[in-house]
């Protein structure tokens, strides 16, 4: 009976802690961020009306991005307000584009271009990769390239490559070795094949935030204070 209790009581306590992470109260992958002391968050029309002056009050957060374009003829409706709130409550903001195979890299380049500033205050701009398994990895990584290169021109900074372990191993590993990386991954601490580390690792996707009435992405920087004022603030190189 004694055994029959303590099952009973771990499983109750196993119920709440799903409960609680399903509501973004708690969050498992919070224990192996927790070394990381710089964190931000990305943001898009789906966190509605952000209240930017509240987000800064709980000084949690460093830097923002902010979904800019998808494709060759979306904006996100949402950016400019965005982009101006965070930047007038202290945030370090950067933009990303939601990559398409629909339409050529460079046709998304331009699309992205003529919405997002150029401002050498501003973080590099993202490719978020997200697409199907099912393209031509050659093809996509030439897009991809394309793409790149019109950015690093516009924007004097390399992108930012925004991907998942499936979009990472099937069109980035061994083709974008000098690109930063931005991982995905709200299980574990991730890890990446072969050499390249990742920069930034979104490790919550159900975060609440004061002053966001919806569910955000939060990251976190790889290095420390240090670290992140030279690779972002033009102090130096990480």
């Amino acid at each position: 009976m004694k055994a029959k209790r303590i099952i009973a009581v771990l499983l109750g306590l196993a119920l709440i802690c799903c409960v609680l992470e399903y509501k973004g109260i708690i969050w498992h992958n919070s224990i192996f961020a927790m070394k990381y002391e710089i964190k931000g968050l990305d943001v898009s029309h789906y966190q509605g009306d952000v209240d930017w002056k509240t987000v800064a009050e709980t000084e949690k957060y460093q830097f923002v991005y902010m979904k800019d374009t998808e494709g060759n003829d979306f904006t996100d409706d949402t950016f400019n307000k965005n982009w101006e709130g965070a930047k007038e409550n202290g945030f370090l903001t950067g933009a990303y584009h939601f990559f398409s195979a629909r339409s050529t890299g460079e046709q998304q380049a331009e699309h992205f271009i003529s919405i997002v500033p150029k401002e050498a205050a501003s973080l590099p701009p993202v490719i978020d990769i997200e697409i199907a398994l099912t393209h031509d990895p050659a093809a996509i990584a030439h897009e991809l390239m394309m793409m790149s290169d019109k950015f690093e021109e516009a924007y004097n900074k390399k992108p930012i490559l925004y991907v998942t372990y499936d979009t990472y191993n099937k069109y980035v590993a061994g083709r974008f070795e000098g690109y930063d990386i931005w991982i995905r991954d709200i299980v574990k601490y991730p890890t990446l094949k072969g050499k390249q580390k990742w920069l930034l690792w979104q490790y919550c996707n159900r975060g609440r935030v004061d002053g966001i009435d919806a569910y955000v992405d939060i990251n976190v920087f790889v290095g420390n204070q240090t670290d992140f004022d030279f690779k972002f603030m033009g102090k130096g190189i990480l």
